[in-house]
């Protein structure tokens, strides 16, 4: 896999297919590979596939990592590709990221894609909830941490695919608690762009699983009531991760809306 030393970390990435560009922002605690169910878009679309600060392949994490700064990473990579504008397409954590990307960078983004997010910040209580988090993932690792809490991330029928199963399993596990509790420390301190949301002058689609545990599609209703001309697909039978549970129906409304852009 292909790096690049960028502001003092060196970030991995993939970088697939020819066309318009999209940059796929991985949630957390996974790495590119949880897009590999997006790789046939690749035969219309050039797909860049970056291992997010701290994450997979790439290095880089300190004490707290803000999404901004991941953000930032993500800004130098396209230099350095020599994309000047890309659609962004972030999951989870990964959405809020590509929040962060368009605040910083709006002219580079020729839409966007969020799927089971949210762009609040935390109240005190969620604040101290993942502090709680932090202290887990520290006391018992993050293989443990997987063990007893993957079924949150994905619906009940997921549980029993071992096509979503085995590779979800690998990427939690196998994230490095140091990276992951920067993150987290980050993510505590993140921006709320609630109020931002309707400032959003690109293309913008939304995706949730129906039975989301973390961001469920109340949540991204509020999102699409917001942002101007939002479309907001809910997908049956996924959880928190439907690009890996249901990769055809996401990967179907994707393509829709790729195809809608520029008309």
């Amino acid at each position: 896999m292909p790096f690049l030393t960028l502001r003092a970390a060196r970030i991995a990435y993939k970088d697939i297919g020819g066309g318009d560009p999209i940059v796929f922002i991985h949630g957390h605690p996974f790495d590119h590979r949880m897009w590999d169910a997006q790789a046939p878009l690749a035969e219309r679309y050039r797909l860049i596939l970056p291992d997010l600060r701290g994450y997979g392949q790439s290095g880089g994490e300190g004490y707290r990592t803000m999404l901004d700064e991941m953000a930032l990473d993500i800004a130098y990579l396209l230099d350095a590709l020599a994309v000047d504008k890309a659609v962004v397409c972030g999951l989870s954590m990964g959405g809020q990221v590509a929040l962060d990307f368009y605040r910083l960078f709006p002219a580079r983004v020729r839409a966007l894609v969020i799927a089971d997010s949210d762009a609040r910040g935390e109240t005190p209580e969620t604040y101290q909830r993942r502090m709680d988090l932090i202290a887990l993932i520290g006391r018992i690792g993050m293989r443990q941490y997987t063990e007893e809490h993957i079924h949150e991330y994905i619906a009940p029928a997921s549980i029993k695919n071992r096509v979503v199963y085995d590779p979800l399993f690998a990427m939690m596990a196998g994230t490095r608690a140091e990276a992951a509790i920067a993150a987290h420390r980050g993510r505590a301190e993140r921006r709320d762009h609630t109020a931002a949301l309707a400032s959003i002058a690109v293309p913008t689609l939304l995706v949730v699983g129906a039975e989301d545990h973390f961001t469920p599609p109340a949540v991204m209703e509020a999102m699409r009531a917001r942002i101007p001309g939002a479309r907001l697909v809910t997908i049956p039978g996924a959880g928190h991760l439907p690009n890996m549970e249901t990769p055809v129906t996401f990967n179907e409304a994707l393509e829709t809306f790729l195809g809608q852009l520029g008309r």
